[in-house]
């Protein structure tokens, strides 16, 4: 008592001695009470960020719908719709266990399926529901991919297997404490002495996503009208629709990004600086397509420039907590330039993605990934993810005169996933496309999706309302 007295008396001025003695023997208590509040507003901010990731859903439908034709966005509502409850299900019976299941080994979860024993130790329900919106939100990219010409049972079947098993083995390899390539290992075993740094997800989400999508599409084929004789670009219905969904992607991406550091105490700076990263590269690539398809084209386009917006916040989100603001310029206006550059050799070799998705997420998520082997800097690096080995300095960007293991350990995430997705998923698609079940028959292609299964020609007319339609929108290839 009398150190604790001598100790508050030094370190607070101006206070009586009775306040002193009366903290002094309370103080247990107090300390208690402290660590149950910080838990508390911890636990709210952790749940609050899934909200904003589970808000993108909203804004994936909105930006799938105003995408494609209007005989076929009564589907794609729908499958966004089952993303989630679909995904729910199966992240929730196998896909949580297989990404964080632990103890386990390097390369798979092995606990806690069906959310049995799982520790009440800040490892709880609410990661699990975070989580959980991660990995749907990893399905709906693909969804965009095939959109306009897939059966709808293939899209329960590639929804479940995507987030029952696929994404949650890449999400254990570099988030988990046992992952193989994970930089919290608790052995300090990291990859290349760092692990990969894939803050919020570039590579585990995004890549993911566009690589599952790439290969749906590349198997499906080009929709009826988009290439060969008479072919010529086919134009979203709504614009309105991609602008909406497009600022609730950008709104949930808060929750993405500076959402991942799981905890604010102890990171309110670190959390505004990711959140201040974020919105730079946004911009910054937002920016860089406006001029560069007027450039190229002669007009100003709203599609384009929103999904150049999408594309730099693909691209921050590998390194959005390591890098400073400008650097995100960067990531911004290179993720920008990546997005035109693969749509015009998805063009060339006539791959046809409604949604851009596999170009947009794979594409700019690589580069995101890159980046961060670039321009990761020293000291946020050790704030974040801590020391490495031996308590020593854990490699950082080549750019910032790190040295090239961190950039080795990113290249080797980018490659890795794209072997493991494009080997699971490639055969999914090809099997369900040998099945016959994969894409749609040309004349219910033809009629439009929602005429074969939702027994209408779109929402509109079942809504008796008469919506704009947009097609005299100039596009370009």
């Amino acid at each position: 008592m009398s150190n604790c007295t001598e100790v508050l008396s030094d370190g607070i001025k101006d206070v009586s001695l009775d306040v002193v003695n009366f903290l002094c023997e309370n103080i247990d208590g107090i300390s208690s009470k402290l660590e149950d509040t910080t838990s508390a507003v911890d636990t709210t901010y952790l749940l609050f960020s899934a909200y904003l990731v589970f808000a993108m859903q909203l804004g994936f439908a909105f930006l799938c719908a105003g995408s494609v034709q209007e005989k076929n966005y009564r589907n794609i509502l729908l499958t966004n719709v089952l993303d989630a409850a679909s995904g729910g299900i199966s992240y929730y019976l196998f896909g949580f266990a297989f990404a964080f299941g632990a103890p386990s080994n390097g390369f798979i979860g092995k606990q806690f399926f069906g959310l049995k024993q799982v520790p009440n130790d800040g490892f709880d329900y609410s990661t699990f529901l975070y989580q959980w919106s991660f990995a749907i939100a990893t399905a709906g990219i693909t969804s965009g991919s095939i959109a306009e010409r897939t059966q709808f049972v293939s899209y329960l079947i590639y929804s479940a297997f995507l987030t029952g098993f696929v994404y949650p083995i890449v999400s254990h390899w570099f988030w988990s404490g046992d992952g193989w390539a994970s930089p919290f290992r608790s052995d300090g075993k990291f990859l290349l002495d760092t692990g990969v740094i894939d803050f919020a997800g570039s590579g585990v989400v995004h890549i993911v996503g566009g690589i599952a999508g790439f290969w749906g599409a590349f198997i499906e084929g080009p929709r009826q009208g988009r290439f060969g004789r008479g072919g010529s670009v086919i134009p979203g219905h709504n614009p309105g629709y991609v602008v909406l969904g497009t600022f609730l992607l950008w709104f949930g991406w808060f929750g993405f990004n500076p959402g991942s550091f799981g905890i604010i105490s102890g990171n309110s700076s670190a959390v505004g600086r990711t959140a201040v990263t974020t919105t730079i590269s946004a911009c910054s690539a937002g920016l860089t397509t406006l001029f560069v398809k007027r450039f190229m084209t002669d007009h100003w386009n709203v599609p384009d420039v929103c999904n150049g917006l999408l594309g730099g916040l693909v691209a921050i989100t590998s390194g959005c907590s390591v890098v400073e603001p400008w650097a995100a310029i960067v990531a911004g206006v290179v993720g920008a330039l990546v997005l035109i550059g693969w749509n015009k050799v998805a063009v060339l070799i006539e791959y046809d993605d409604p949604l851009e998705a596999a170009q947009l997420h794979a594409g700019c998520g690589s580069w995101g990934v890159i980046f961060t082997g670039l321009f990761a800097n020293k000291k946020l690096i050790t704030e974040v993810y801590g020391e490495g080995i031996h308590g020593e300095d854990r490699p950082y960007g080549l750019f910032m005169g790190g040295g090239p293991k961190l950039l080795g350990a990113q290249i080797v995430q980018v490659v890795v996933i794209i072997g493991w997705v494009s080997f699971l998923m490639g055969s999914l698609f090809w099997g369900l496309n040998k099945l016959k079940i994969l894409r749609l028959p040309e004349e219910k292609e033809r009629n439009g999706v929602d005429k074969t299964y939702h027994e209408s020609k779109a929402a509109a007319v079942a809504l008796g309302l008469k919506l704009p339609v947009h097609n005299d929108t100039i596009y370009s290839e």
